[in-house]
């Protein structure tokens, strides 16, 4: 009786080991929930000091608004939406709304860049297509850029 046991119960094991995720699957969803949350970016771009919030909602769903704090431009603002998601390695954006209108060509509607966190409040992204380094830091839920 217990032989013929043994053979189920090695059966209903791997079953449910198969079920859970595996290793690299685990560290990307512990990191995709952790980057759920309100992230700030200031930086100088093109002469002006530019200051930027990007909220990634836990359905996948990011909203991305920025001011200009001057001298050039000062006051301009801009607010972007669309999806989501953290592939394990890079977290990808794709714009659906730029300022509150459909993407089109040739506006390339994709970001995407390589995650380094520096602890629980800050990451960089790195962009390996425009060589450069973005630091985010984490901010309350309903910082305004």
């Amino acid at each position: 009786m217990r032989l013929h046991a043994l053979p189920l119960l090695l059966s209903a094991a791997l079953l449910v080991a198969g079920c859970e995720p595996t290793p690299s699957q685990a560290g990307r969803e512990e990191i995709q929930e952790q980057l759920v949350g309100t992230w700030l970016r200031e930086y100088e771009q093109d002469g002006a000091q530019v200051r930027r919030v990007l909220v990634l909602e836990p359905d996948g769903r990011f909203l991305e608004r920025s001011r200009n704090l001057g001298p050039v431009a000062a006051g301009e603002r801009h607010r972007h939406e669309g999806r989501w998601l953290f592939d394990g390695t890079n977290l990808k954006r794709h714009y659906r709304l730029i300022d509150g209108k459909p993407t089109a060509a040739p506006t390339v509607p994709f970001a995407a860049f390589q995650i380094e966190f520096n602890g629980s409040h800050e990451f960089t992204g790195i962009d390996n297509v425009r060589r450069r380094r973005l630091r985010y830091q984490r901010v309350a839920d309903g910082t305004e850029p």
